[in-house]
């Protein structure tokens, strides 16, 4: 599907689309409240024993407001938004809800780990300043709350004990093809693929499947679900994904080099032979930089096409019950631009 013609809207409401209706309200509301049950059981894991000495004491710290802001929870939202159209109980819903948080706090401390980053999703009091443990100690206490919601949702018959199990083993083998992936990546790959090869299967592993993390409930537990409507999200939160993995690439460019880590426009670079490639190796690079802006030959293609797989998601999903609106497509996907730290490409929507 090809995006109609951007119709002008001031950057500031363009996270104002993703709250105008109904659906994305409640998918907004219901999402928070998710977070904040994690974060109390959280709290609770995060217990030192009481004879430990203060300076090694490990607690939960305070979580800022901005954790809820709409920019930083719009995919979960997006998430919770599909169990509304797919006519998943509100019990249900809450339940995958929570389960979405924690696999952001799994996905986010490895790619800490991987990255040297420290994107913090669980806020904690701990003496020292060490990046990894942080990420280590998050990664472990949100196990614990996997299992503390998983008996909990068994005790109010949200869950069935008999498919307990399942889901909690199905919540670490969704992840896996992606951790392989990663993985490949480590240490930097020797040579960049054909960007289609890119596309259709090193974004899919990287990002697309992650965004099917939300049907992992659905799937295991909900059998009365219309299962060709199913796919047909499931597509559309994949392509939705692969959308912004695109934009990633641009945004991420000097990072990918420096670090040989796949990237889409690297491989339309590596495929031409383009001399660039060599100033780049000649020259010191910031992990920063915005490299996409010496190379508009490949980069605004890169652009149109991430927003084209944008407005072909968004369609899917409005014909299947998430009513964005069809002449906002275009907006919604332009949206992306300022939340992935895009905006100076937008005169090109």
């Amino acid at each position: 599907m090809t995006c109609p013609p951007l119709r002008t809207l001031p950057p500031r409401n363009w996270l104002d689309l993703w709250e105008t209706g109904r659906i994305m309200q409640r998918a907004f509301a219901e999402q928070r409240h998710s977070m904040r049950a994690v974060y109390a059981l959280l709290d609770e894991v995060l217990d030192t024993p009481p004879d430990t000495p203060e300076e090694f004491m490990v607690r939960m710290g305070e979580v800022p407001d901005i954790f809820y802001k709409r920019r930083r929870n719009l995919f979960s939202a997006l998430f919770q938004a599909t169990y509304q159209i797919l006519d998943i109980a509100p019990e249900r819903r809450l339940l995958y809800g929570k389960l979405n948080h924690l696999f952001r706090i799994w996905v986010t401390s490895a790619d800490n780990l991987l990255d040297n980053e420290d994107k913090v999703v669980v806020p904690m009091a701990m003496a020292g300043r060490s990046r990894i443990m942080n990420q280590v100690v998050a990664v472990m206490a949100a196990d614990r709350v996997l299992h503390h919601l998983l008996e909990e949702a068994v005790v109010e018959g949200i869950l069935p004990a008999d498919k307990s199990a399942l889901l909690g083993d199905r919540a670490l083998q969704i992840l896996l093809p992606s951790a392989a992936q990663e993985a490949s990546e480590e240490g930097g790959i020797v040579h960049r693929p054909d960007p289609e090869y890119v596309l259709s299967t090193i974004h899919v592993l990287k990002t697309g499947l992650l965004f099917h993390i939300p049907f992992v409930g659905p799937e295991t537990l909900d059998t009365h679900l219309d299962r060709s409507r199913l796919r047909a999200v499931k597509d559309a939160l994949l392509q939705f994904g692969i959308g912004c993995q695109l934009l990633d690439d641009l945004r991420d460019m000097a990072r990918d080099f420096v670090e040989r880590r796949h990237n889409y426009v690297l491989s339309i670079l590596a495929c031409e032979e383009h001399p660039i490639l060599q100033v780049w190796e000649n020259r010191q690079i910031s992990l920063d930089e915005r490299l996409y802006r010496e190379i508009p030959h490949a980069a605004l293609p890169t652009l149109r096409r991430a927003l084209d797989i944008l407005c072909g998601a968004l369609g899917t999903l409005a014909n299947n019950g998430l009513s964005l609106g069809h002449e906002r497509n275009r907006d919604m996907a332009c949206s992306m631009l300022n939340i992935l730290d895009l905006e100076d490409l937008s005169h090109a929507c």
